[in-house]
């Protein structure tokens, strides 16, 4: 049976944790997720062990990129960057959770994909504020706790009397629930 989003072409250039994890929700609702990774493979392949025959995917990698069909690129090769940029000819949504400059040095910020496509909806998740004083930074779950001291109030809890309670919220869903809103009803 088709999903609510059949039809929509989503470019995935994500890569750990936050950003597979938003694209799997748009794929188990039938869109074509095409993710897209350097020849190294993503951070995320080796985490939790291997599973099965092939010992490069792990149980969480497995999970977080589920229906979703694959591509290697080599970005910093412009060839390869010219068949991306094909692919998102006929894409609906690019989504990526890169450092602002690095994403533009590829020449795949917002203003260089909407003159290939008009209609691309661009989307991103950054660790840090783009204009801030880390907005340059890398970013990874653990390093944006410890910058804002959820790591520390997650460990704040006593055995027998916590004063505060751990507290997990992803943001995952919520990001795909506003892609999923905002996507073009257009038929492919």
């Amino acid at each position: 049976m088709p999903g609510p989003l059949e039809g929509v072409r989503v470019i995935d250039l994500t890569a750990v944790l936050l950003g597979p994890f938003a694209t799997q929700h748009l794929a188990d609702m039938g869109a074509d997720v095409i993710k897209v990774e350097p020849p190294e493979g993503d951070l995320l392949r080796v985490s939790g062990g291997s599973m099965g025959r092939d010992k490069s995917m792990g149980p969480i990698y497995m999970a977080a990129n589920r229906n979703k069909r694959s591509l290697c690129l080599d970005l910093k090769k412009p060839a390869a960057c010219a068949v991306l940029k094909n692919l998102i000819k006929t894409a609906d949504l690019f989504i990526h959770n890169s450092r602002p400059q690095a994403i533009e040095r590829l020449g795949l910020g917002y203003e260089d994909l909407k003159k290939i496509n008009p209609s691309i909806i661009y989307a991103y998740s950054l660790g840090y504020a783009r204009r801030g004083p880390y907005g340059h930074k890398p970013a990874f779950d653990d390093l944006v706790r410890s910058r804002g001291s959820t790591a520390s109030r997650r460990a704040s809890c006593r055995a027998s009397s916590p004063t505060r309670r751990p507290a997990f919220i992803s943001a995952s869903p919520c990001w795909a629930r506003s892609i999923i809103e905002n996507a073009p009803a257009r038929a492919r």
